[in-house]
């Protein structure tokens, strides 16, 4: 397949993440929900694409994101028409109903993710399986492919911007024109934290006031994020939560796709050559934004790239 041509009426990284998450209108497609319980008391919501054969392919989205991220609706519609069946898992409180526990998710939680696949894989023995992570869902998912090596049940996976290092992720976010990304997602998670514990506001671990008041995500990260899930600071939860470090243990074909013009981290995060297992194929593009890679010739008539390149090399691995 021809390498990535960015639509040269989208310069630039942030255009090119811009464009697709305000004004890519998909519509939302048709989906059968199933509840999954966990050993711990809570619950993971899982979202199957209608109608869709093949083999299974996990959809892993980001930071609050779910069935309206642009990149979720894309793709339902891309893998089942390329002959496979996908199916989204939510994070813990991101599919529209709070979770039971005062944990959510964070960007190194992988024992969530490992209960989903084990649950497909059980459920569905005769069927390959593949994954699809993007940006913090990516990071789980290589992270989650670098602890398990050669036991993990995935027979391919793909990664699409992640941000390898979440200390970059979280100082890139607080510079420039990027805090408004980091504004937007702080608000959301706030918001739903808030939403969460509307009827009883005192049975949050962090008192909401405060949580208004940290304004980047290395203080957010530090007074909630770290301390609720077992962390001791921001600091610990950046070294011990980041993907980088596990990419030489990934024994499954896997492809990362990212961009040195993702507003969303720093170039310097992207791996060294030789970092990363050899069965693991690390495509860097200049450009491509965050969760963007948006080609096209003509102006308004966008090309999505990334539900070219991905189901072509799933499709590679996965046999039905």
């Amino acid at each position: 397949m021809p390498g990535f041509r960015p639509a040269w009426w989208l310069p630039g990284g942030h255009a090119q993440t811009l464009w697709p998450a305000l004004l890519r209108r998909t519509p939302p497609p048709p989906v059968t929900r199933e509840r999954l319980e966990l050993a711990d008391g809570d619950f993971l919501d899982l979202d199957w694409a209608d109608g869709a054969e093949g083999p299974i392919v996990l959809l892993v989205h980001g930071l609050e994101g779910g069935l309206d991220s642009h990149y979720v609706r894309g793709f339902l519609g891309a893998l089942a028409g390329a002959g496979m069946r996908p199916v989204v898992m939510y994070h813990r409180g991101c599919s529209g109903e709070p979770n039971r526990s005062h944990r959510r998710y964070t960007g190194g939680d992988t024992a969530d993710l490992a209960a989903a696949a084990a649950h497909l894989r059980a459920r569905h023995p005769e069927a390959a399986l593949g994954a699809v992570g993007f940006s913090l869902g990516a990071n789980v998912l290589l992270k989650w492919l670098g602890e398990t090596g050669g036991d993990n049940p995935l027979a391919a996976a793909a990664a699409v911007s992640p941000p390898f290092r979440l200390e970059r992720a979280a100082d890139r976010l607080n510079t420039g024109a990027s805090r408004l990304y980091q504004r937007h997602l702080l608000d959301t998670l706030r918001r739903a934290i808030a939403a969460k514990y509307a009827a009883d506001p005192a049975a949050c671990p962090v008192p909401l006031p405060e949580l208004e008041r940290q304004t980047s995500f290395r203080a957010f990260d530090d007074r909630f994020t770290a301390p609720v899930h077992g962390y001791a600071g921001a600091n610990d939860y950046y070294a011990r939560a980041s993907c980088r470090p596990f990419l030489g243990g990934i024994a499954v074909p896997t492809l990362v796709l990212h961009a040195l013009d993702d507003p969303f981290t720093t170039p310097d995060a992207v791996p060294e050559p030789g970092e990363a297992a050899p069965p693991v194929r690390l495509e860097v593009h200049r450009h491509g934004g965050h969760v963007g890679f948006v080609a096209g010739a003509v102006p308004g008539r966008p090309r999505y790239w990334l539900e070219e390149r991905v189901p072509a090399f799933l499709s590679s691995h996965l046999r039905p």
